[in-house]
């Protein structure tokens, strides 16, 4: 179980993260979604223990969290938004040297590797020197570095940003594979299909606070399943595409009718774009 309990990050006057207060059931997998500037990462960075909060606490399985809790920071992973590979190793160099961070015996290594590799679909190319990897390849292995060591907890910060929609797919399916196993995952994305698709629970984030949570059935049923867009760029939201269609039938204006997504429902509470 994670416990954020007030947490607040300040920057000077700037507050990135202002009274935020949660809990998340061990193997939830939560999705983090606002627009640049909500305060996100620094939420993210501030729980894995990469920053003490300015007020509040934090707890994993009520072990209180701070900067030098190895107890704790052994039985995280974390991906991280931006590549943090050295680009003349080898696949299987960067992971053994992932590995000996963690302190894994040396009669495991070559296991361990072997097995997240091969779940991740890297075997093959193991001797591939980094900087030769695709976009999404360097992805892939961002994340078996972040879970060698079979960690309790995942923390991924934009982890198919900039990939093909395939490679995007095949992560999905690792990361749901992980949270079958009991994994407990925390998630930020550009994406909102990410998080529809990924995300048991979804916490929507603005200006530092989080304003929303639940799931993204209910966060959507809450405002209504489908939307009527107008050329003009009016939508309006209904409960049933009964409703929807009856809105229309006498309207002189080009429109469209879809489903609405967690997209809209933030755009609903704040009339900003999450990104």
């Amino acid at each position: 179980m994670i416990k954020c309990e007030s947490v607040s990050k300040s920057y000077g006057d700037v507050n990135a993260v202002n009274n935020v207060s949660f809990e998340i059931g061990k193997g939830a997998f939560l999705g983090l979604l606002g627009p640049n500037g909500a305060g996100k990462t620094t939420l993210m960075r501030t729980m894995i223990g990469l920053l003490d909060p300015s007020e509040g606490s934090i707890f994993f399985n009520n072990i209180k969290m701070n900067k030098d809790n190895l107890e704790i920071k052994e039985k995280i992973g974390v991906v991280t938004q931006h590549i943090n590979l050295d680009k003349e190793l080898t696949i299987n160099e960067n992971m053994i040297f992932a590995a000996k961070l963690y302190k894994i015996s040396k009669d495991k290594i070559n296991i361990e590797i072997k097995k997240v590799l091969k779940l991740l679909g890297l075997y093959e190319l193991k001797d591939r020197k980094t900087k030769k990897l695709s976009g999404g390849m360097k992805r892939k292995l961002m994340i078996a570095k972040a879970i060698i060591h079979n960690p309790d907890f995942i923390f991924l910060d934009e982890p198919t940003v900039g990939i093909d929609v395939n490679t995007r797919k095949e992560i999905w399916q690792f990361l749901r594979h992980e949270n079958k196993k009991g994994k407990t995952i925390v998630l930020t994305t550009h994406y909102i299909e990410e998080a529809e698709q990924l995300c048991d629970l979804v916490m929507l984030m603005s200006d530092g606070k989080i304003f929303k949570e639940d799931t993204s059935k209910n966060l959507i049923n809450e405002i209504g399943d489908f939307k009527v867009e107008y050329s003009d760029t009016e939508v309006f939201l209904y409960q049933s595409l009964e409703e929807a269609k009856n809105a229309t039938k006498n309207s002189d204006k080009i429109f469209s009718i879809s489903r609405t997504s967690l997209e809209d429902v933030f755009f609903y509470y704040t009339n900003k774009k999450v990104n």
